[in-house]
């Protein structure tokens, strides 16, 4: 039995060196259950303002998850075997951190 994943990159790897974040907009975090441990195989959903499906990543076995976007607001969603959370974030050019709770 094969296991299909998605095409997203790793999402552990670190930043490419080549990423310029002076211009480049990075959405990065974390998900985690309600006792704070990381949560590895949830799907992690970037939305944008007006609630549109933008993109979607499998968090790394630390509960890690990265989407490149645009200056702005947009909304994460997690959903994952220990539940369902997420939030709006507004973000701006650089690394922008975000962790999301599920329960």
């Amino acid at each position: 039995m094969s296991v299909t994943t998605c095409a997203a990159p790793d999402q552990a790897a670190p930043i490419p060196a080549s990423v310029d974040l002076e211009k480049e907009t990075v959405i990065s975090g974390t998900v985690l259950a309600t006792n704070g441990d990381p949560v590895a195989g949830a799907y992690v959903r970037l939305l944008d303002r007006t609630g549109e499906f933008t993109a979607e990543v499998v968090t790394s076995p630390a509960g890690r998850f990265r989407f490149f976007a645009a200056p702005g607001q947009w909304t994460v969603r997690a959903l994952s075997r220990f539940g369902n959370g997420g939030g709006e974030v507004s973000v701006a050019r650089g690394v922008n951190e975000f962790q999301v709770s599920v329960s």
